[in-house]
């Protein structure tokens, strides 16, 4: 399979179950939460192979991961958070939330086409100067960017809920 053809169905099956799950007016429950991480657990299960650790293999891991973090941060702040008096959290995920994981998606699967079609041996170049061993560094890459986002909205969504459920504990104390 090809580095697009992967590329395209790892983010496609993860930008689904994310918009899927997140976009509209939803409430929050454990399997929701889970439900994307358990996504992203099975594109890592199909499709990394290896775990490159020469060079600067590492180096660009933790590149995708930090990426994956700063995204997942900016993802979860667009996904605001409100306490019904039922006591029951939802979320809103509107037009931003979703442009933020269409456009990380979109970018990882435009790369993938870019490296076979585009600039093939401008990143072979890349690759040697900068001692990355080959294109399962950058599939790695891309997928721990994903996981990196998608745990990162969760645990910015668990936050949310322990703050709003301690916020209602606080009230029905104070009365």
């Amino acid at each position: 399979m090809s580095q697009f053809v992967a590329a395209l169905i790892a983010s496609g099956t993860i930008l689904l179950v994310i918009l899927a799950t997140d976009l509209g007016h939803r409430r929050v429950t454990t399997m929701r939460m889970l439900r994307s991480v358990f996504a992203v657990a099975v594109v890592i299960a199909i499709f990394v192979h290896s775990l490159p650790t020469q060079g600067n293999d590492l180096s660009l891991q933790l590149v995708g991961i930090g990426t994956g973090l700063i995204c997942g941060l900016i993802a979860g702040a667009l996904l605001p958070a409100q306490r019904r008096e039922s006591g029951e959290i939802f979320t809103t995920g509107g037009i931003g939330y979703a442009l933020v994981w269409i456009v990380v998606s979109a970018g990882r699967v435009v790369f993938a086409y870019g490296a076979e079609h585009w600039f093939t041996e401008d990143l072979v170049r890349f690759s040697i100067d900068y001692k990355i061993s080959g294109p399962d560094t950058y599939a790695n890459t891309f997928v721990f960017m994903a996981l990196a986002m998608v745990l990162t909205r969760t645990t910015v969504l668990m936050s949310k809920m322990r703050k709003l459920t301690s916020a209602a504990g606080r009230t029905e104390v104070a009365r």
